[in-house]
């Protein structure tokens, strides 16, 4: 496969760096014309996550099932690899509406999705390296990678900070 794993890690960078944006957008644009601007917007955000749910299912279930068929793969499902993928999602969507009602607390897309992108890679390096040890043991954590742990929360400190005025 080469490098298609780098071009598949920009697709996901790119979607994932859309997607705050978006779901604002869509969020803002679901105003129901019954209800005053001033009443409140939740049902607008919940609304919006509806038409995300919808995206995963048509994405995520119906592609990968297209996949599977046209891969020729076996219809098998370990348990354990089930229950993790299902953690997987569920953690992925309370993660989705997380961001979701960040919105609807005031928050940005600009500054929620900074301190979000700067914050999860932080988690999954700690929980990856807690999951998966280093061969030689915690010793063998190299000074670089708590550097750029630092980095990405220092990062998204500055982008929160220092955001433009809107």
């Amino acid at each position: 496969m080469g490098k298609w794993w780098l071009i598949f890690v920009i697709l996901t960078v790119s979607c994932w760096g859309l997607y705050g944006v978006f779901l604002h957008k869509g969020q803002e644009a679901m105003k129901d014309p019954t209800v005053a601007a001033s009443e409140d917007a939740a049902p607008r955000r919940y609304k919006a996550f509806l038409f995300v749910g919808l995206a995963y299912l048509l994405v995520a279930v119906i592609g990968s099932a297209i996949m599977l068929y046209s891969t020729g793969a076996e219809w098998t499902f370990p348990g354990k690899g089930v229950n993790w993928s299902f953690l997987a999602g569920v953690v992925g969507a309370v993660g989705a509406f997380g961001v979701l009602l960040a919105f609807g607390a005031g928050g940005r897309p600009a500054v929620v999705m900074s301190i979000v992108f700067a914050g999860a890679p932080i988690v999954n390096a700690i929980v990856a390296t807690l999951s998966h040890p280093p061969k030689g043991g915690w010793s063998d954590v190299r000074p670089e990678f708590v550097l750029g742990i630092v980095l990405a929360a220092v990062g998204g400190c500055l982008v929160t900070f220092f955001k433009p005025s809107s």
